[in-house]
């Protein structure tokens, strides 16, 4: 008999949450700040750093930015069993809504490369919801 393993990816969840920030925003220069917070948790057994991260911004109007770089706010973590790593960022966009998701690359103890989905999530000013 064999035990199944895991796939790395699966032992990390990841979700995040929207604001719009209306008194940095700019409405009538199409300047709309969205500030945001993710939150990745390790629901495994191994501990694995946070090396990358691949964002698709896409704003209202359909038009799409891809972000890449190293870590997240300047840092690559090493996130640990049952933690949980929080960061705030901000995203400008042109339109009063869009959305955001994408990747993080981690790296294991082991050097093993694994990818973590980051779920879409909306961004939404006020004045946009009719």
């Amino acid at each position: 008999m064999s035990l199944k393993k895991i796939p790395l990816h699966a032992n990390f969840q990841v979700s995040a949450l929207s604001v719009y920030v209306a008194n940095e925003s700019q409405p009538d220069k199409r300047l709309h700040l969205f500030a945001y917070k993710v939150s990745i948790k390790n629901t495994g057994s191994s501990p694995a750093q946070l090396v990358s991260r691949h964002w698709t911004i896409t704003d209202g109007l359909g038009h799409q930015e891809e972000v890449r770089g190293p870590g997240v706010v300047g840092l690559q973590p090493r996130i640990m069993p049952a933690q949980v790593f929080e960061y705030e960022s901000a995203c400008p966009l042109t339109t009063s809504s869009g959305s955001m998701k994408g990747t993080f690359q981690f790296m294991s103890d082991e050097g093993e490369p694994f990818n973590v989905e980051i779920p879409e999530f909306y961004l939404i000013a006020p004045q946009a919801v009719h």
